[in-house]
């Protein structure tokens, strides 16, 4: 006799788990994989039937996975989280154009509240709890009739059989087409919810169980102040300002018909027009950018095993911080002084968030009092989605309308470009502050390098925000702004050919230059240094450091 007092509710449906099973993958399929629909039948145009014989493979294989982990007890623990991550997927996924891959899965993982509840919106919620929610609590409310346990194994390998048979079946009947598909249109698995996040997480899983087991090789540990550097009547201060979600299509410096770079363009500034990121995230394009490794050898485990940029330049005697106004140094800073910038450095600059005014009054300070070779890194929270109005003053809202709302899809394409164009605009004027407030200090030979970590999607093709993986990224999430900026007395105590540095600023450039060209800028020698990369080494006007 039962004793599940649910038992006795009038009307409670009872089913058999196969049937749940089977009503479940329906549901996943049908109702939160609208962008999967699209690139189906977009890909397979004019054949129907070869598309819904694809689609029913993949149903095929959801309920294979489903049958596989949804057994007797686990059941419905399985079903409603496969159901709520679906539902939570599918939004970012059909509204946003996003793709939940392991990039996405650790771009969440190393995120902040601060950063993420502006993703948490009243549409979210409502089609988190329409497609996700209402489904779990029919999950939930529904008997299953179980089998004894034999009986319970016997249907178990039969349905989980039966699926993989289906799913190996239906490809079979046009191998030719889809092995085709599924090699060179990595979209259309990679939008199947919940299968691509499962995939996503388990794959972050296993890339953070390999980097438990890393031990971090020393990387250019013979670095030494070359003849310039060592020469220097004052202590050298570069400033490397790492720029967050920056696109260069939106930077009137390289052709862009508003004006966003009014206060840069008035200095005498290189603009590095050509620029691309090592990634479209922060999580990997921040800790390749000052790694030794190019995109092309860059991974999560490789980054993590070798001392980066700020490491080499410690060995070779600078003191080396960094200051965040974002989500952390990701690493990068993990063996040197870190700080989180917050309201006591600059309350005008926090209601509540902060903005990157608020670098500015403890950077003044700190140039006033340097006494040796330092190098300071301010982690921007720029352009920074979907609540761009946040990151600038309500004062210097020079494009309107704008859009003041995380819920992009609620604003006009032009809203949104005007609230977006108002943060490159408000970074412009950062930039320019950050550059008179050094070269004001005369106790110091300075210098200030910006690169954007990654770009941004406004809504182009259908994609918002970033973190697009490489096969689908478009320009706007990898052309980045670069731009360098020297004092006189840092070209002149330093060597550098001025004419010679702003002829390379025309030519392609990437993240992979940073490492060097940083190194070369500042004169210190190293076998870490590449040559090929490094864009200021030749441009000594002596003999090289």
């Amino acid at each position: 006799m039962t004793t599940d007092p649910r038992a006795f509710l009038p009307g409670r449906l009872t089913l058999s788990p196969f049937t749940l099973n089977l009503l479940v993958s329906l549901w996943l399929l049908a109702l939160t994989n609208g962008t999967f629909w699209g690139h189906l039948f977009r890909i397979f145009d004019g054949r129907p039937l070869t598309a819904l014989v694809f689609a029913g493979a993949v149903w095929a294989l959801i309920l294979l996975v489903i049958s596989l982990l949804a057994v007797r007890r686990a059941q419905k623990p399985v079903l409603v989280a496969l159901l709520l991550i679906a539902g939570v997927t599918s939004y970012y996924v059909d509204k946003l154009g996003v793709v939940v891959d392991r990039e996405m899965i650790q771009n969440a993982m190393t995120t902040t509240f601060a950063e993420s509840r502006h993703l948490i919106t009243p549409a979210f919620l409502g089609h988190v709890a329409l497609y996700g929610g209402l489904p779990a609590l029919l999950v939930l409310w529904v008997r299953v009739r179980r089998a004894t346990v034999w009986r319970g194994i016997g249907g178990w390998v039969m349905v989980t059989a039966g699926a993989a048979g289906m799913v190996v079946g239906l490809l079979f009947t046009d191998m030719k087409a889809y092995s085709t598909v599924l090699r060179a249109d990595k979209e259309l698995m990679g939008s199947v919810q919940p299968l691509a996040p499962m995939a996503g997480a388990l794959r972050y899983a296993k890339m953070m169980f390999k980097s438990t087991q890393i031990v971090v090789q020393p990387t250019g540990t013979d670095a030494r102040k070359g003849p310039y550097l060592a020469a220097a009547e004052k202590p050298v201060l570069m400033v490397i300002v790492a720029g967050e979600t920056a696109r260069a299509a939106n930077w009137s410096l390289g052709g862009y018909g508003r004006e966003t770079n009014p206060d840069l363009a008035a200095r005498d500034i290189l603009y590095y027009s050509q620029a691309t990121s090592c990634g479209t995230a922060t999580a990997t394009s921040l800790p390749c950018m000052f790694s030794p490794l190019t995109k092309a050898d860059y991974s999560y485990e490789g980054g993590l095993s070798h001392e980066n940029l700020l490491d080499v330049l410690a060995h070779a005697g600078f003191k080396v911080e960094w200051w965040d106004n974002n989500t952390g140094h990701k690493d990068v800073a993990a063996r040197l002084p870190s700080r989180t910038m917050t309201a006591a450095d600059g309350a005008e600059f926090c209601q509540p968030e902060c903005i990157d005014g608020v670098f500015l009054k403890d950077l003044a300070e700190k140039a006033a009092t340097i006494t040796e070779d330092t190098v300071i890194v301010l982690h921007q929270i720029g352009s920074h989605g979907p609540s761009y109005w946040l990151r600038y003053p309500a004062e210097r809202e020079i494009f309107q309308p704008a859009c003041h709302t995380p819920e992009l899809t609620e604003c006009t394409t032009e809203e949104i470009v005007n609230a977006y164009d108002n943060t490159i605009a408000y970074t412009d004027h950062f930039l320019g502050q950050v550059i008179d407030l050094l070269d004001a200090q005369d106790r110091v030979v300075p210098a200030m390098f910006y690169a954007s970590d990654h770009g941004e999607s406004l809504g182009e093709g259908g994609l918002y925000l970033h973190g697009a993986p490489d096969f689908l990224a478009p320009d706007t999430q990898t052309h980045v702004p670069m731009v360098l900026w020297m004092s006189e007395r840092f070209r002149a105590s330093l060597a550098l050919d001025a004419a010679c540095l702003a002829d390379r600023a025309e030519q392609p450039v990437s993240h992979d230059n940073m490492f060097s060209t940083v190194l070369g800028l500042l004169d210190v020698t190293t076998t870490a240094r590449d040559a090929v990369l490094d864009l200021a080494g030749p441009c000594r006007t002596g003999a090289s450091g």
